[in-house]
């Protein structure tokens, strides 16, 4: 790599040589990050710092999510004849979204805590990694898939009891499809709105996407490609994967999803989750799987206090000092030597 002009800024930096260079500030990092003298406090704010970009994309997506929601979304035709549409409705959902919440985002939140922060390794800068991973990928998946919902509207399977249609009512001769109209539920129900938002499975993509990068947390942290061979870490990483399963199959139970809608939303979690973790995490079949990768691009300004900035710089400005120095004896040394044996 060719020597930067003097004056000129690294591109991932911004600084100049004579601010510092992208190793230097990497160390920094580590080094303010792991000062016992500093605050907890500050750490934390220079974390958030430097990552700020990552969170304000995901608060943008979480406004977007609630927008998306409150939206009234295209409603699709349909036949009073198509059998796929006429199950039961039922009420009680074997996994309501609380609990959907909790197995999807709760459960995994405290497992990562309990690996970073228990364990012996009190690793605030891990923990915040794997959480601000899991609600960056939860607030693209959900708004993903709030959008095709809304765009789609396709019925789900119970949707001809949600709209209870008058008795004897026929589709129209000779070909064609029934609009909500026919409906004699409220068409501004709630119950009509969520019947046509069934492609793809919601619970099926917020279980996935959240499990998924469960799973792929642990099998980084418990070393699941390591040199030895240790069923229980499989059995250990195989869990999250299983439990999304049993949610996505749950919708099917509960006429809430077609089967196409599931295995669209189980794919669109876990597409989003792998990528995601790996924004944030080295494969695992990398050494060093279970920590994650630093900050891209550091700016002193992100990453350090201006006074831990300027004590940084005075720092190397000195090691440059001594550098010199020791070149310059190591230079009288190797001239005394010369002129010895000559």
């Amino acid at each position: 790599m060719s020597p930067r002009a003097p004056g000129t800024p690294d591109s991932r930096t911004g600084l100049t040589e004579e601010e510092g260079s992208y190793d230097t500030l990497q160390g920094s990092w580590e080094q303010n990050k792991n000062e016992p003298a500093g605050s907890v406090w500050a750490r934390a704010l220079r974390l958030l710092r430097a990552y700020a970009g990552d969170w304000i994309l995901t608060i943008l997506l979480a406004g977007t999510l609630w927008s998306l929601n409150r939206a009234y979304g295209f409603r699709s035709p349909f036949s009073l004849d198509d059998k796929s549409i006429q199950y039961r409705h039922i009420p009680n959902e074997r996994v309501p979204t609380a609990l959907l919440i909790a197995c999807a985002f709760v459960v995994p939140v405290m497992l990562q805590a309990t690996v970073s922060l228990g364990l012996s390794r009190l690793d605030w800068y891990d923990f915040h990694q794997s959480a601000l991973g899991l609600l960056l990928t939860h607030g693209i998946t959900l708004t993903v898939t709030t959008c095709v919902k809304i765009s789609v509207g396709r019925t789900r399977p119970d949707f001809i009891d949600r709209c209870q249609p008058p008795v004897g009512a026929v589709d129209p001769v000779p070909y064609g499809l029934n609009s909500e109209a026919i409906c004699t539920t409220s068409l501004d129900s709630a119950l009509i709105k969520d019947g046509f938002r069934s492609f793809p499975s919601g619970h099926s993509s917020a279980a996935f996407a959240g499990l998924t990068f469960l799973t792929w947390f642990l099998a980084g942290h418990f070393h699941l490609f390591g040199d030895r061979a240790r069923v229980w870490v499989s059995w250990i990483v195989a869990t999250p994967p299983l439990g999304a399963c049993l949610i996505a199959i749950s919708r099917l139970m509960d006429n809430r999803h077609h089967p196409t809608d599931v295995i669209a939303g189980a794919i669109l979690g876990a597409v989003v989750a792998s990528s995601i973790y790996h924004q944030y995490y080295p494969p695992l079949w990398a050494g060093d799987g279970h920590r994650p990768y630093k900050p891209s691009a550091p700016p002193s300004s992100l990453v350090m206090t201006p006074a831990e900035r300027e004590h940084f710089l005075r720092g190397c400005d000195n090691a440059a000092g001594d550098l010199e120095s020791g070149r310059a004896g190591d230079g009288e040394a190797s001239g005394r030597h010369t002129s010895t044996a000559v």
